[in-house]
């Protein structure tokens, strides 16, 4: 039975599974995600830092994007899960506040990386000469303190305020995590300035970094074209597709979910729009990644066949 006890400053998570046998099968299929989760993100970070040739630029951003989506979707899921499990759905003031700054951080961190990336790729393919200079280690090391600094930055802005405005109605939150949009329903003071906000961050975070990584790709593409190489045209269109697969299911359905107004909007959507940016996309990255990456899969050979000479 489910214990829906609070303090009159405790938030309640209404959840993602419904109280049935349905319930309980996406319950089972969530946490599998999150366990494949983990173990390849995990092993995506170990990879990389072990195997030298996979000291790159390229790859050095890509354990960074591994270990954003092993911390973003252990900020979401675990909660959840325990939720469901003791059936206790309340999450404290503070907690909600610390699940919230964490969220928007990791995501905001990731949307920037993702565009980095996209600069990486465009770099290599249309300026090869330039690589070098251009992706520096110290570049690499700025794009990333830059993300996380930025995301930080604005994560804080909108924890902040939605820890201050007055809520007096229901504290049931209708989402699985203390999603901030879905709390501002609660509140009991005209939102719509912090709603505009919300598009002004969306629209820095979201959509100019889509436009440019799409106008990049836009170069590199032509760039492939003209590719002489059979095997550079095939390898450079590999990495490209498998970037722009892992931005588009990151990009879309988080700019959809916060680019609408409140009207057109209905918690259902944006709780199944929310698994694909928060629980889908950390599992199928470092799948995306080392599937469709002969140097990875080559690594990987390499580290399995290391661990297998130790162990005889």
């Amino acid at each position: 039975m489910e214990n829906y006890t609070q303090t009159s400053t405790d938030f309640i998570l209404l959840g993602l599974f419904p109280p049935s046998r349905i319930g309980l099968l996406l319950f089972i299929l969530i946490v599998l995600i999150f366990l494949m989760a983990l173990f390849g993100n995990l092993s995506m970070i170990l990879l990389i830092f072990l195997d030298t040739r996979l000291h790159t630029p390229m790859y050095f951003l890509l354990s960074q994007l591994s270990l954003i989506d092993l911390n973003y979707i252990s900020t979401i899921v675990p909660k959840m899960a325990s939720n469901f499990v003791f059936g206790n759905k309340s999450i404290s003031f503070i907690g909600c506040g610390f699940q919230s700054f964490f969220f928007l951080t990791l995501g905001g961190a990731e949307a920037l990386l993702l565009t980095s990336m996209a600069y990486d790729r465009y770099v290599a393919i249309c300026f090869p000469l330039h690589y070098p200079i251009r992706m520096s280690k110290k570049v690499c090391v700025l794009m990333i303190t830059g993300s996380w600094i930025m995301g930080s930055i604005n994560s804080c802005a909108h924890t902040v305020y939605a820890l201050h405005i007055p809520y007096c109605r229901s504290r049931s939150i209708n989402h699985f995590f203390c999603d901030v949009p879905a709390m501002l329903t609660l509140a009991c003071m005209d939102t719509w300035v912090y709603e505009y906000t919300v598009f002004v961050s969306t629209t820095f975070f979201l959509v100019f970094p889509f436009i440019g990584i799409a106008c990049s790709y836009g170069r590199v593409l032509l760039a492939i074209c003209r590719m002489h190489s059979t095997e550079g045209r095939k390898r450079a269109y590999s990495t490209c597709s498998t970037h722009l697969t892992v931005v588009t299911l990151y990009y879309v359905p988080f700019a959809y979910t916060y680019l609408r107004p409140r009207s057109l909007r209905s918690p259902a959507e944006d709780k199944v729009l929310a698994v694909f940016y928060t629980i889908l996309t950390p599992m199928l990255n470092p799948i995306i990644y080392s599937l469709r990456n002969k140097e990875v899969m080559r690594a990987l050979r390499r580290m399995i066949q290391r661990i297998c000479f130790l162990k005889m």
